[in-house]
């Protein structure tokens, strides 16, 4: 199969996963607000479950795909994430119905699994990329794919609240079919042609001392690239930011803010809405960013993620003073095309600072880090909320992203010797 197959591929995959994942967190939080009645602090326990779950198997999965297959890893993470879904959306039958913890404890599990079918794909999926299409046309690929992700994002967007109107679960029951359909497609479809094993260690232990190899090849490189290190705080104070904002914005509008009573939508409505706007602008603003940059350079990528994220400060800290539904509409659409053109560029930033054959492994542990983030910050900004209020939460979220701002200023003029080498791609 061709280069460009592998670039086809990867942005089918993104348009698939941006369907299902769109189709079930639309109206999740109707789901798990009204429909099991979890409280705040329920909703921040089940992110810390996922995210002790990723910060657990990241770095072993990334491991695996460095040394074995990272068209394997992505396969079977996807046949995970499906199974994990399914079970997510079954746990209001699986529950006895006399009591909202059982169905809690049925979807905590479900955090598990989906945790660990994450940690398979994250990644191996970026990094079987790069290497079959090569680090020059990566930052393309990255952006193609997340606008294609997009129109996946829209349709996703109506199933979600078409289904929610039969039952609050089912969207999950359908977003795990889909990563099950999207693991038959990429058994038949994926090809990996330009992985290099490395070479096996004899012996009895032999595939144990080949990851090990592959995972202190990854610790080293983060440890000797001073960029890869800052990116290691990133990822830490970012984790910890975006569990909050995550978990609590459609909270805070269902309970804080209210929708307008003059238009008689329902919630699954209205959250439908708002996910096709934001959308809709995410996809505008991202062909627009796709028509003006060919390729990214290191230094271009690094400082258009200074603004991005002064700009990620102000909105959310802008949500969490909205006075009325349409300020909070406002923040939560300018935070959501702010996301939609941080990951491509974040991405390739990631990706031009990392050698291919540690790749998946360093992006695993730069996941963990996120995951440590998450897990640390959930937590806290959920004491927040307890004892102050969600407005306050939100504030703290966007407190904790301040100091990546100074980190990105810092890294502004360093270059390790390996992204210096590849500034004939600026």
């Amino acid at each position: 199969m061709k280069k460009l197959d592998a670039s086809r591929i990867y942005m089918f995959m993104g348009f698939m996963t941006s369907l299902a994942n769109a189709t079930m967190f639309t109206t999740y939080a109707i789901y798990q607000v009204v429909a099991l009645g979890f409280n705040p602090l329920q909703l921040l326990l089940v992110g810390m479950v996922l995210e002790v779950t990723v910060l657990l198997f990241e770095g072993v999965t990334g491991v695996v795909a460095d040394t074995y297959s990272r068209k394997a890893s992505v396969i079977v993470g996807m046949f995970v994430l499906g199974a994990g879904f399914v079970l997510e959306g079954s746990a209001m039958w699986l529950g006895d119905g006399s009591t909202a913890m059982s169905a809690f404890v049925w979807l905590l599990m479900a955090q598990v699994v989906f945790g660990i079918g994450f940690t398979f794909v994250s990644g191996a999926d970026s990094a079987w990329m790069v290497d079959e299409v090569g680090e020059e046309r990566a930052g393309r690929v990255f952006l193609k794919a997340k606008r294609v992700g997009l129109i996946g994002t829209l349709l996703g967007i109506g199933l979600s609240v078409a289904i929610s109107t039969v039952g609050y679960n089912l969207p999950y029951i359908a977003g795990g079919l889909m990563y099950l359909a999207l693991g038959a497609f990429l058994i038949v479809y994926m090809k990996e042609t330009n992985f290099a094993r490395p070479e096996k260690t004899e012996g009895r232990f032999s595939h144990f001392r080949s990851m090990k190899e592959t995972w202190v090849t990854g610790a080293r490189t983060i440890r000797g690239n001073r960029i890869l290190l800052m990116i290691l705080i990133v990822t830490l104070f970012s984790g910890a930011a975006s569990e909050g904002y995550d978990r609590l914005w459609q909270a805070f509008i269902i309970g804080d803010i209210g929708f307008p009573a003059a238009i008689g939508f329902n919630m699954a409505t209205w959250f439908g809405l708002i996910a096709l706007a934001s959308t809709l602008l995410s996809l505008a603003a991202v062909w627009a960013a796709e028509k003006r940059l060919d390729k990214i350079s290191e230094r271009f990528a690094r400082r258009s993620l200074i603004v991005l994220t002064a700009a990620r400060v102000l909105g959310i800290a802008g949500l969490a003073l909205s006075p009325n539904f349409a300020y909070a509409l406002a923040a939560v659409l300018l935070i959501e095309v702010i996301m939609a053109l941080t990951g491509p560029v974040y991405d390739t930033w990631l990706n031009l600072n990392i050698e291919s054959r540690s790749r998946a492994t360093v992006l695993s542990m730069l996941s963990q880090s996120d995951a440590l983030g998450q897990t640390g910050g959930g937590p806290f900004v959920g004491w927040i909320g307890s004892r102050l209020s969600v407005r306050a939460s939100l504030l703290a979220s966007a407190a904790l992203l301040v100091p990546i701002l100074a980190v990105f200023a810092r890294a502004r003029g360093r270059q390790t010797g390996f992204s210096a080498d590849k500034q004939n791609i600026a």
